[in-house]
């Protein structure tokens, strides 16, 4: 043991050692100070898992096959939806049922009958920026809750006096210089009408898309930026493999194993750099990973969840019949739990490097400081994620409460099922994959006692070995 002279001689020294050592060598001075065999460990199993995935992904890859439309999104003459873009450019109240609702003409002035303010339907003129008929105008009808007043069912609550000029349920609600897309309806006269399809949303998705990409930008710099071009490669995964492959009939549980394992290997990587510290948290992620999906298998045999409360499952079971729709849901399951698990490991694996900077004297001293940070890590992520899953259910518990169904009841329909499983999976997919990636990170750590003699003493050096990775 030297003595406190000593380490006050060699401080000097060993700092500037350090700190050549760690900006002219980076990431080749790691292995010095860590165990070899815990790294090969690490290593190797990522070089193993990652050749697993690479072999999936060519075994899985999706064919250029033709799949049926749904009946939604089919236009009259069996293909998909043609959409153009129109803008409201004038706007009355006036009666239903107008013969020039969807047809075009030059004027925009058009022959409106029963004009009044308390009309039963709000008639928006439109004009027409793309397609056929670019620069014409047409004409869209919207019923308002005053066109059926007084024809409800029995025992329906009538809409107040405010509520009755407005939309019905499912209808848009457009005013002047809204900008929207309308779907283009061929008729069998060879003429063509246009009815509302949706809102044109492209100007303002972009403009919210560069407030998060700034945002994240500005605050993690360089870091934040490469997290954003992951994000990108994520997106593109479920776009050119993911989606394709599974319509293609190939099981949905595998593609969503190997898409998320390829995303993990380049998300991590790009975000917080190759480094030994990264691979811990990869590894334990991809482990996690595997635990959640047999975990949700579990779950959705056992509770037994059919995930056909949704209409879009039911719609996709309808056309598209080889698609698995349990598959489906376990691989809905696997995919959502990509992010809350990558964010619970990579805090783990910097906590138990920077613990080990600090000077924890041993690996086990090492793990059980890491996990004290865990313990709260888990509280917190398990609230976010309970709660996020409970927001995307509220309308349907809100559906369920006015009709008064006992609170037992509403718990298990298959709805709130769904998300009560994946909150119940998820919660214990994170408490496991705590001291999972604890115990890698801590392994591939070096207490300062371990750490070679000629190292730089560690008051001095740990933080910087550990940042050098």
């Amino acid at each position: 043991m030297s003595h406190p002279g000593d380490r006050r001689e060699s401080g000097p020294r060993g700092h500037g050692h350090g700190h050549g050592h760690a900006h002219g060598h980076g990431v080749s001075e790691i292995p010095a100070i860590l165990s070899p065999f815990a790294r090969w460990i690490v290593i190797g199993s990522l070089t193993l898992i990652g050749v697993i995935v690479a072999v999936g992904a060519v075994l899985l890859w999706p064919s250029d096959g033709e799949h049926p439309i749904p009946m939604q999104y089919r236009s009259a003459d069996g293909g998909s939806i043609r959409t153009v873009d129109g803008h409201v450019v004038g706007q009355v109240r006036a009666d239903c049922l107008n013969p020039l609702a969807g047809t075009v003409q030059d004027d925009p002035v058009f022959q409106i009958e029963g004009v009044s303010s308390e009309g039963p339907c709000i008639v928006s003129t439109v004009r027409l920026d793309s397609g056929d008929d670019e620069g014409r105008h047409t004409l869209l009808e919207v019923p308002t809750n005053r066109a059926q007043s007084g024809l409800a069912e029995p025992g329906a609550v009538e809409p107040s006096p405010s509520a009755l000029d407005q939309p019905q349920a499912g209808q848009p609600s457009l005013q002047v210089d809204d900008r929207i897309r309308l779907a283009v309806v061929p008729g069998p006269d060879g003429t063509t009408r246009y009815t509302f399809f949706d809102f044109h949303r492209t100007v303002p998705t972009i403009i919210w898309g560069l407030l998060f990409v700034g945002a994240v930008v500005l605050v993690a710099a360089w870091r934040g930026f490469r997290s954003i071009i992951g994000l990108a490669f994520a997106f593109g995964v479920l776009a050119v493999f993911t989606l394709p492959a599974i319509l293609d009939g190939k099981s949905p549980v595998a593609v969503a194993v190997v898409s998320s394992a390829a995303i993990l290997y380049v998300v991590l990587y790009l975000a917080h750099g190759v480094s030994l510290r990264t691979s811990s948290a990869l590894l334990g992620t991809l482990t996690s990973l595997v635990l959640a999906g047999v975990l949700s298998w579990l779950a959705i045999e056992t509770m037994h969840l059919t995930g056909l409360s949704g209409d879009q499952t039911t719609n996709l079971q309808v056309y598209q019949g080889s698609i698995s729709v349990s598959g489906l849901l376990l691989a809905g399951f696997i995919i959502g739990t990509l992010g809350v698990l990558n964010d619970v490991t990579i805090t783990q694996a910097s906590a138990a490097f920077e613990l080990a900077a600090a000077g924890e004297p041993t690996r086990l001293a090492t793990f059980r400081a890491a996990m004290r940070v865990g313990r709260d890590h888990i509280a917190s992520t398990v609230y976010t994620l309970v709660f996020a899953y409970a927001g995307s259910a509220l309308p349907l518990l809100l559906l369920f409460s006015v009709a008064q169904q006992p609170f037992g009841s509403l718990v298990t329909t298959d709805a709130l099922a769904v998300e009560l499983a994946r909150s119940f999976v998820g919660g214990i997919a994170i408490a496991l994959s705590v001291p999972l990636t604890t115990l890698i990170a801590a392994a591939l750590t070096t207490p300062p006692a371990a750490a070679p003699s000629n190292a730089t003493p560690v008051s001095g050096s740990g933080g910087r070995h550990a940042r050098a990775d």
